[in-house]
């Protein structure tokens, strides 16, 4: 960095280790996971059990399990036994060098546990976390990992969340905020819905769906409504479903594009409300797996439908990720020319390394700040530590490579082109102890990273 006058430049050799710097201390914003409270008991998801058991590992480890080891006796197991089985077959007789197995690695290790690490000791890690204040550990796992707060996921029709939430809502800690899901919406499981209006009392009607929807945003206070759709999902729907006989329409209810156009979207406009979409899940792919919740696999999405439906409701803001890694070209180029939509995360199986760091390159070439590099995706509390740390250094190392390469090689980086490139000068607030053209470059990993909940942005974030 050197001086010209009252400004400071950032030089092509002074400007990646800025910004390395930045993205890994800047505090993040975490817009999707499936994190819950303290308060909703055995749905919080925390421990080294709930690590070692969680979807990734149970998978990768019947890749290698002994073929006595069925999935039927593997899943009659308790969660201790199964959690036995995982470190001991990828962790103790193999070298954990999947992302998976590094994550537990990095985790136990931003914990303090190398030592039990090194020496493969369960048992130590298992008393350690036996000795910690749940409250208090979730306060030092969003500060270890510099996430300031996180969203979850909400499903009010799954009666085992929904009991937590009324007649009185339980606790829920400052970290975490609310996400409205409606899946059976974007399915058009009319059937799911009537059962949900039924236990509401509310009428079995497009106006019953409505005022559902309205009485469960109004008990979550949601940042966003959202779905991940089905592998085919389509819209508008196929003809043959649109031209369905009115006997046979009467008795299917309401299909997904219908509920789409007369329910949610309304409601939406109605509370300016987000739609967040998440694309190209297969579900149920493996059904031997479906116990740990690992049993889905990928599909390319259609991105022409949801180009479509945001051409069809210009004043909803969308925001959308893509499972497919063959999607992401396609998706990016119709961010770019899709105003109300926004783009957002690695998501699941794009949730690798070198998958991050391709897709962020080409997602900054494409759309400068325009679009929110990362979320974590989280259903055990501790990967909040592995995950951001992980993508923290890839997508620091990606950016740095977007700046420094040509042209800048020959026009260094003054403050006032930095913050054409990556900044809005109303965000410089949220980059912590920087100052100069270095605080433009906190400010635009701010941008990526908080991404559409940062303070000036959350109102382009409810419309567009």
């Amino acid at each position: 960095m050197r001086n010209t006058g009252s400004q400071e430049v950032l030089t092509p050799e002074t400007v990646g280790p800025a910004l390395l710097e930045d993205v890994r201390d800047v505090e993040v914003i975490d817009v999707h996971t499936h994190l819950l409270p303290p308060s909703h008991g055995k749905l919080m998801l925390w421990g080294i059990d709930e690590l070692l058991t969680y979807h990734y590992l149970v998978s990768e480890y019947f890749m290698v399990a002994p073929a006595e080891i069925t999935h039927e006796l593997f899943f009659a197991k308790t969660k201790l036994e199964q959690s036995d089985l995982v470190w001991q077959g990828l962790f103790v007789e193999r070298s954990p060098i999947s992302e998976a197995c590094q994550g537990v690695i990095t985790t136990l290790q931003r914990l303090g546990l190398e030592r039990q690490v090194a020496d493969r000791d369960l048992r130590g890690i298992r008393a350690w976390f036996a000795q910690q204040s749940l409250d208090e550990h979730v306060e030092n796992i969003f500060r270890l990992a510099k996430v300031r707060y996180a969203v979850m996921t909400n499903i009010p029709y799954v009666e085992e969340e929904a009991q937590h939430w009324q007649p009185e809502a339980k606790p829920v800690t400052s970290r975490l905020r609310k996400a409205l899901r409606i899946d059976n919406f974007l399915k058009g499981d009319w059937a799911s819905i009537c059962e949900a209006l039924k236990k509401e009392g509310l009428d079995e009607t497009m106006d019953g769906a409505k005022e559902y929807l309205r009485k469960w945003a109004g008990i979550y206070k949601p940042e966003y409504m959202m779905a991940s759709t089905p592998h085919d999902w389509r819209y508008p729907e196929p003809a043959a479903a649109a031209s369905m006989k009115p006997l046979v329409k009467a008795y299917a209810g309401f299909g997904a594009s219908e509920l789409l156009e007369e329910a949610v979207v309304p409601v939406c406009e109605e509370l300016s409300l987000p739609i967040a979409l998440k694309l190209g899940a297969w579900r149920g792919m493996s059904p031997d797996l479906d116990p740990c919740c690992g049993g889905d696999g990928v599909a390319s999405a259609d991105v022409a439908s949801l180009q479509a439906l945001c051409a069809k409701f210009p004043k909803v803001k969308f925001l959308v990720t893509v499972l497919s890694r063959a999607n992401q070209h396609e998706l990016t180029v119709v961010c770019q020319k899709t105003r109300n939509l926004h783009l957002y995360g690695c998501w699941w199986y794009c949730n690798n390394p070198s998958i991050i760091e391709e897709l962020t390159k080409m997602r900054t070439e494409m759309l400068g700040t325009a679009y929110t590099a990362q979320h974590s995706d989280c259903r055990v509390l501790e990967q909040l530590l592995y995950k951001w740390d992980h993508s923290r250094q890839i997508i620091g190392e990606a950016l740095v490579i977007c700046l420094t390469g040509p042209p800048w090689i020959c026009f260094p980086l003054s403050p006032p082109c930095a913050c054409a490139l990556l900044s809005a000068p109303s965000e410089e607030r949220l980059a912590p102890h920087s100052r100069g053209a270095q605080t433009r470059l906190a400010a635009a990993a701010g941008r990526l990273l908080r991404g559409i909940h940062g303070p000036v942005s959350c109102k382009r974030l409810r419309r567009p």
